[in-house]
């Protein structure tokens, strides 16, 4: 009966023993996969993403405060194109925190290759919200020229009909 208990010892030992190194290798695996490799920080589109939000931070805020002192739009529109700027500011603010997130080590478990495709998402967003803010900035500068335009032929005609005040 010692040596059947013995035997049976020997191989759950045996079993514990291989389970546990797999274990370990498990944990090793999923521990590095908490590490971002120098390859990764490296990625040229992590630099165009910021210089993107540069540019998104910069351009909206010349834009707004042209928009406010030109004195085209009506004080409703001065507050529509505030929050139209604000509330692509804050996405593209999103996105910088997204992109912290992915290539900060221990925040997020990722591949090298998931964590590449995260940032080439994140530089596709951030692609899209700077179209949008060109698109959006000209439109409203071709808007503020009308205007403008507008404004001087009505009084020039004032001015031809003597109708000035």
């Amino acid at each position: 009966m010692k040596d059947g208990y013995q035997i049976i010892f020997k191989g759950y030992t045996a079993v514990k023993d291989i389970s546990q190194g797999n274990f370990n290798l498990h944990k090793t695996f999923l521990d590095g996969l908490m590490q971002v490799s120098p390859a990764v920080k490296k990625y040229k589109r992590i630099a165009d993403i910021i210089s993107y939000q540069l540019r998104i931070a910069k351009e909206y805020k010349l834009a707004y405060n042209r928009f406010k002192e030109e004195k085209q739009f009506t004080i409703e529109e001065v507050d529509y194109l505030g929050k139209v700027y604000s509330n692509l500011f804050n996405e593209s603010l999103k996105n910088l925190d997204e992109l912290a997130m992915v290539i900060t080590s221990g925040k997020l478990r990722m591949s090298d290759d998931e964590r590449l495709q995260a940032i080439d998402k994140i530089y596709s967003s951030v692609e899209e919200q700077y179209s949008f803010l060109k698109e959006f900035t000209n439109n409203s500068n071709l808007l503020s020229l009308q205007r403008k335009s507008e404004k001087a032929e009505i009084e020039m005609s004032r001015r031809l009909y003597g109708l000035t005040k």
